[in-house]
């Protein structure tokens, strides 16, 4: 049987405070067979710890994750280019690929409040990312 070839998909965003992880792992945690995830920041930061503890409660680790620059990934092909954020798409380079597409999350690591508050935050943003790429990319 013929292995079909994965689509490249990229991810962005101004920071990298969980918005191109999160997709980054779900897609590569759920669709590893049908995509190769890449995320990156316009100004990347460290991946936050709240960010790390709510995707492993869905079984999601990108502790091993690092931000990277978008500029680490010129020059590269992908089918895909996601912008992400409220204001990634107005701010945010030019970026390549064969479909573009925006989708502006709510920066959870913004959240005021207590610890549980801000857990819930995060979580509240990741089932988000997770139904859209669920509703964008499954096939």
């Amino acid at each position: 049987m013929k292995k079909l070839e994965r689509r490249r998909s990229f991810s962005y965003a101004r920071t990298t405070p969980p918005a191109p992880k999160s997709p980054r792992g779900i897609m590569n945690h759920i669709y590893h067979d049908m995509y190769e995830a890449h995320s990156a920041g316009t100004k990347p930061t460290q991946v936050n710890p709240l960010a790390i503890r709510v995707m492993k409660e869905i079984g999601v680790d990108i502790s091993s994750q690092k931000s990277k620059r978008i500029r680490e990934f010129d020059g590269q092909e992908f089918d895909y280019v996601v912008t992400l954020c409220s204001d990634a798409e107005d701010i945010c380079p030019f970026f390549p690929g064969k479909e573009h597409m925006h989708r502006g999350f709510e920066d959870p690591a913004q959240a005021m409040g207590s610890d549980e508050e801000k857990l819930n935050r995060f979580r509240k943003i990741r089932d988000e990312i997770n139904q859209w790429i669920e509703e964008t990319f499954k096939d």
